[in-house]
């Protein structure tokens, strides 16, 4: 059985992100689904401000939207500055069978993904 890279969760993690976007009706601006490089999605709907999406998987899914404080700051005025609104969205990806074990290529798994969490 082949774990899954980290990148790999991350595409996992925005799949499941993109595909409760369209369902609210937002087209995407952008997309960027390279690990570490933020915003994952720049959102437009007509007579709404843009919005920044941050996608992080996590193998945490008891609390998934946790995040880096400090650094979220940093993000948060780089929003301000292109009247930007900035959400969240950790999403919990862990083993079906065990949730100490990886994630594996092919085998069942568990997300904790309810909403964002609207940050600005």
């Amino acid at each position: 059985m082949q774990v899954l890279t980290a990148q790999e969760l991350h595409n996992l993690a925005m799949n499941i992100v993109g595909k409760k976007l369209v369902k609210m009706g937002y087209e995407f601006q952008a997309i960027n689904s390279q690990l570490k490089r933020h915003p994952q999605y720049v959102l437009f709907k007509k007579g709404e401000p843009t919005i920044f999406v941050l996608v992080k998987a996590s193998n945490n899914i008891q609390n998934p939207t946790e995040y880096d404080v400090v650094w979220m700051e940093t993000f948060k005025n780089h929003a301000k500055k292109q009247n930007a609104k900035v959400w969240f969205a950790g999403v919990g990806i862990a083993n079906a069978e065990s949730v100490e074990s990886p994630v594996f290529k092919d085998q069942p798994y568990y997300v904790a993904f309810d909403d964002f969490v609207k940050i600005l």
